[in-house]
């Protein structure tokens, strides 16, 4: 179970911004 926070952390890194940029990209599509 060691292995699952050094696989988490960078992903969490990754989907999170790139969730707010989708999330930002269709909120400005939509004006």
């Amino acid at each position: 179970m060691s292995h699952l926070p050094s696989v988490f952390v960078p992903l969490v890194g990754l989907v999170l911004p790139a969730i707010a940029m989708i999330y930002l990209f269709f909120n400005v599509q939509k004006k």
